[in-house]
């Protein structure tokens, strides 16, 4: 008996190509979804604001429903710098969580971005980050915020000398011989 060719067609239509590039897009498209649910799922954790999801017309891009703004959609390219870091700490979380299943990722380092955020958001994502630090996590902030230097108890300083050199201190550190 042979195949029916009209049984196969919307298989062939969604992800059959010669090249494989249909398919790949496929996948990688299976794989963002994944990423932006778990991303949502934290950013819902930081604010009431924002929903990340694909772009129609670019279906790897990502775009940003704004509920403070009746619901538009906005392309995340037209972020602020808080947002954008908003966003971006969740797509982190999001990629974390994802490869957590196979592997244990138990350290993440943010560096910089703080400098970004109003008092509010700042607020957001140290609530944010503490929360993962109960969870297990080791959580690493690279800054020059004041506002952090309050608000994280451990930390390591590296402080500028001379001639390209520093002095790093902070519990854990000594002066090699």
């Amino acid at each position: 008996a042979r195949a029916d060719p009209q049984r196969h067609q919307g298989t062939h239509q969604r992800i059959g190509s010669a090249d494989g590039k249909k398919f790949r897009n496929f996948a990688q498209g299976l794989t963002f979804d994944a990423v932006v649910f778990q991303a949502n799922q934290h950013l819902r954790e930081m604010t009431d604001r924002y929903l990340l999801v694909r772009d129609l017309s670019q279906p790897l891009e990502l775009n940003v429903i704004d509920s403070y703004q009746a619901g538009e959609t906005r392309s995340t390219k037209n972020l602020s710098g808080g947002e954008t870091f908003l966003v971006s700490l969740a797509l982190a979380l999001g990629l974390s969580g994802m490869a957590s299943r196979k592997v244990r990722v138990d350290s993440l380092f943010l560096d910089e971005g703080f400098g970004t955020l109003d008092d509010e958001a700042l607020e957001t994502a140290l609530e944010t980050l503490g929360s993962l630090r109960r969870d297990g996590k080791l959580i690493g902030v690279i800054s020059h915020v004041p506002a952090l230097k309050e608000r994280i108890a451990v930390q390591i300083q590296v402080t500028p000398v001379s001639q390209g050199r520093s002095v790093v201190t902070g519990p854990g550190c000594r002066r090699l011989a």
